[in-house]
């Protein structure tokens, strides 16, 4: 009986790992799209990229330690997956078809906006 309990708290463990890891990709990657979407009216885009690579990586560095705990690697692993998945989708559904399609439309002729 005791073994099933503690693989319950494996398990949610582990679903918690992977929760945050989904929290800190959503956070990383969409403060890196707002952050290149600024690029252009930007004073200092250099200072802009940099203060928010900065911001980002402490972020996620801090996060994915408090995550890992004392040494459990299982739940880093874990949480990077959420991290990746996060990334995928975020790819997906704000990334580069949007501009194909800008640069696809403005050669054949057609404004996007």
């Amino acid at each position: 009986m005791m073994n099933h309990s503690l693989d319950a708290t494996l398990l949610f463990t582990l679903i918690a790992a992977f929760v945050a890891g989904l929290s800190l990709g959503a956070f990383y990657f969409t403060a890196l799209w707002r952050t290149v979407r600024q690029l252009p009216s930007a004073k200092s885009p250099a200072r802009l990229m940099l203060g928010s690579f900065i911001l980002r990586m402490a972020v996620l560095m801090a996060g994915f330690y408090l995550i890992m705990g004392t040494g459990h690697w299982e739940r880093l692993a874990v949480a990077m997956l959420g991290f990746i998945i996060v990334r995928k989708i975020l790819t997906y559904r704000l990334g580069p078809q949007n501009a194909v399609e800008t640069v696809n439309l403005n050669k054949s002729g057609i404004n996007a906006a």
